[in-house]
Order: C-alpha cells, then sequence, then structure tokens
C-alpha cells in the first residue's frame, strides 16, 4: 500500500507502535528496549543498494535477512548483516516501516549521543534512500517532517533538539545522511509544521 502523502496526517497505533498510512515489511531484526527506557532520540540516516542505485527490493530484502548475496558484488560483502531501521523514506516520500517505534531497531551500531552508548536502546532510526553526492528529494523532506512531527507527538520522550545523524552518533565509523542532507532546511520545514500544529498523535 503506498504511503499517504506528506501533508496528510500519519497516525501511530498506540498499540501495536505501527504507522498508518506507511508500508508495512515488518523485521525480525528487532528486540525489546531495556525496562524503562522510552525512545529520546532520533537518528537520520542514509542508505541505498546497491551503492548509488535508487529503487528496487533490495533494502526490504536487507532489513528481512533475505538478501541475495549472488546478484551483486556488494552483497556479498555485507552477506551475513542482520540490521534493521524503524522507517525508511524512498525518493518518492513512500515511508516503509520496518520495527515498531516502541522496539529496538539494530539501526546505530556501536554509538554514543552526549556520553550515552548504545544508541539503539534509546533511539529510532529513519533511513532516507540516497547516496553520498546525490540531494535528496522535496518529497523526501516533506515525508520526513511529517513523520518526525508524529513521533514528536505521539512519543512525549522525544525532543525535537534530539535529533541528529548516523555520523553523529557513530563518528569515524559512518559519514551518513551525508553532506548532502540539508540540516537547515529540514530543521525550518519541522519548526513551521510544529508551529502550526500539524503534527499528529497516536491513534
Amino acid at each position: 500500500m503506498p504511503s499517504a502523502p506528506a501533508t496528510a496526517p500519519l497516525r501511530i497505533d498506540a498499540a501495536t507502535g505501527l504507522l498508518a498510512g506507511a508500508r508495512q515489511v515488518l523485521s525480525p531484526n528487532f528486540d525489546a528496549r531495556p525496562a524503562g527506557t522510552p525512545p529520546t532520540l532520533l537518528v537520520v540516516h542514509g542508505i541505498s543498494l546497491p551503492p548509488g542505485e535508487f529503487g528496487g527490493p533490495w533494502i526490504d530484502r536487507l532489513f528481512t535477512n533475505a538478501l541475495p548475496s549472488d546478484v551483486h558484488p556488494y552483497f556479498k560483502e555485507i552477506e551475513g548483516l542482520v540490521a534493521s531501521a524503524h522507517a525508511l523514506i524512498r525518493r518518492d516520500g513512500q515511508i516503509v516501516q520496518y520495527v515498531p517505534f516502541g522496539e529496538r531497531a539494530w539501526h546505530a551500531g556501536k554509538s554514543d549521543y552526549q556520553g550515552r552508548s548504545g544508541c539503539n536502546d534509546f533511539s529510532i532510526g529513519i533511513e532516507l534512500e540516497g547516496a553520498d553526492g546525490t540531494p535528496y528529494t522535496e518529497p523526501q523532506y516533506d515525508a520526513l517532517v511529517a513523520l518526525v512531527a508524529t513521533l514528536l507527538a505521539a512519543y512525549p520522550s522525544l525532543s525535537s533538539a534530539a535529533i541528529t545523524g548516523h555520523s553523529d552518533i557513530a563518528p569515524g565509523r559512518k559519514t551518513d545522511p551525508w553532506q548532502v542532507f540539508d540540516w537547515p532546511r529540514f530543521r525550518t520545514l519541522l519548526k513551521e509544521r510544529l508551529v502550526s500544529g500539524q503534527g499528529s498523535s497516536r491513534s
């Protein structure tokens, strides 16, 4: 099912942690957050499979442990990788959800945020389909803003001040979402949306 337009209200089901309006491709690669640990951080990632190529089923296949190693040389390099993210935003703005937001996705790896290690425990990971040197699309910014506004409304533990990139929590190891991600643009659009009261809440 295609995602709803970014301007349409998004809803997170309180019981399941699933996003109405997203395409659901549920990953087995998740577990429970530590007891008493709500999400307090949003992490923006960038991904494309194969690197630099967009579209196709390969991100879904990676996060569901079904990536065929013989299709592309890079797939052989990452054979055995077990990973996931809570959501992906495709180039056209479609949102795909892999892990319920209340659960712990395996997106951050070895990481640290403001002296607190193991960011998977307390973060939500959002992937943007992209590549270093390729600007993200307008529909992606629109969908990201809509999703983040919805998450901020649904999870009071989250704050617009605690949104960062994968490169910031794993410096020297990760570089995504790369210099092509326009942080000032994103933060301005998010602020405008929050001021206008377009954030959604749990259903």
